[in-house]
């Protein structure tokens, strides 16, 4: 008789996101009449910027020829991507990394969930609060985290950093010493930041207790500020503590192509074992690589007129995000996010939870968003907007709210 992972079987109720479309789903059944404004997936809307059009379609004739097809692509992905990254992402960082310490993927998604696979089960996770739900998820599958308490949200294993506007959303060092640590900068969902200063404090931290950060930097792209880091490998030491994931999904609307990638660092080694050895395999092993068309679309967003096109594109979001902002503090709201990230954090009002505040805003106003809660038990009591939507929707949705 096979065995399940009953691991599974601990995951309480739906993945958020999922949760969310059958909630609207059903609400659109019922009310077919409803013209909803979609805030709520960090799912991109402008098309496909003209040079990635532009070098897809070549890629793809290529494709149509014996001398020019490709098949599966080298395990770490081509070098023409991965050389092109370390010249136009990480040396003008000052930041030390090899060609060789890249590999591309199909997202960040994949990698954030398939990283935790290195790791043994007995080892503590540290994660912010709110957190991106995949981070801890995935360990669940994987047989950490423990067991899950209904009444906090809480699981029992899993060492939690609230971030929340008591601490201007900076997460205190944990009193109990984790051994892998995720860290999302710019932050998935609050939108705020950690700036250099305090990302070399965990740096330092993870170096001095031999832990491992795991660094998320999908959003890089719509920082603003000058003192937040773009990569953790900007940071002295960074190097051998840190795991970087990146992702083409929000800075060039790469969410239906697919592509990312994750750079680990040789420099990482425990107990004699070497971790870009490890992923490497493992890469080998279950991955057979990005598509070539799409390798060669992420070559052309970071050529000059590519980088002009994508910039453009973060900008339309910023500025849904400044409106988004400025409309609902002016309204009464308190609100944070939206400088450095397409995401704006609202505390709910007249101490809604944040479901409740989802089915409100649904029924009254036909806007749909993420409530806090389902980011993790700090997230209760805030809901979380996104800018990924046409200026003019989000005019109209931030119309509806104020009427409210």
């Amino acid at each position: 008789m096979y065995k399940i992972n009953t691991n599974y079987q601990k995951l309480p109720g739906n993945y958020l996101f999922s949760t969310v479309a059958k909630k609207v789903a059903a609400y659109k059944e019922a009310h077919p009449e409803a013209d909803l404004i979609r805030l709520g997936i960090g799912d991109v809307t402008l098309p496909l910027v003209p040079t990635v059009i532009d070098a897809l379609h070549k890629s793809v004739d290529e494709m149509g020829h014996a001398e020019t097809f490709h098949g599966y692509s080298p395990d770490l992905g081509y070098a023409f991507l991965r050389d092109t990254l370390v010249e136009k992402v990480y040396k003008p960082l000052h930041a030390e990394v090899a060609s060789d310490e890249i590999f591309i993927s199909d997202g960040a998604k994949s990698d954030s969930g398939n990283i935790q696979e290195l790791f043994s089960e007995d080892n503590i996770i540290a994660v912010t609060d709110p957190v991106y739900p995949v981070y801890i998820d995935s360990n669940v599958m994987a047989g950490r985290c423990g067991t899950y308490d209904n009444a906090t949200g809480k699981w029992s294993d899993v060492v939690y950093m609230p971030c929340v506007r008591e601490n201007n959303f900076v997460p205190d060092f944990p009193k109990r010493t984790p051994d892998i640590i995720y860290l999302c900068n710019p932050n998935n969902p609050t939108g705020t930041t950690l700036n250099k200063s305090v990302l070399q404090d965990w740096v330092d931290y993870a170096n001095r207790e031999h832990a491992l950060i795991i660094y998320d930097a999908a959003y890089e792209s719509y920082i603003t500020e000058d003192d937040v880091p773009h990569s953790i490998y900007e940071c002295e030491g960074a190097r051998t503590c840190a795991i970087e994931i990146r992702s083409f999904s929000k800075n060039a609307g790469f969410t239906g192509v697919r592509l990312g990638f994750t750079v680990v660092p040789k420099d990482l080694v425990q107990n004699g074992a070497s971790l870009h050895d490890m992923w490497a395999r493992r890469h080998g092993t279950k991955f057979n690589g990005a598509p070539y068309i799409v390798q060669r679309a992420g070559e052309a967003v970071y050529s000059d007129q590519g980088q002009k096109e994508v910039k453009e594109e973060v900008a339309y979001y910023m500025r849904n995000a400044h409106t988004i902002k400025a409309g609902l503090a002016d309204a009464g709201f308190e609100v944070y996010g939206g400088i450095n990230a397409p995401y704006i954090w609202l505390k709910t009002p007249e101490k809604m939870t944040s479901w409740e505040f989802f089915d409100y805003l649904l029924d009254k106003a036909h806007v749909v968003g993420t409530p806090g809660a389902g980011f993790g038990p700090s997230g209760e009591g805030y809901f979380r907007l996104t800018a990924f939507g046409s200026y003019e929707n989000t005019l109209a949705a931030l119309e509806r709210i104020k009427k409210l």
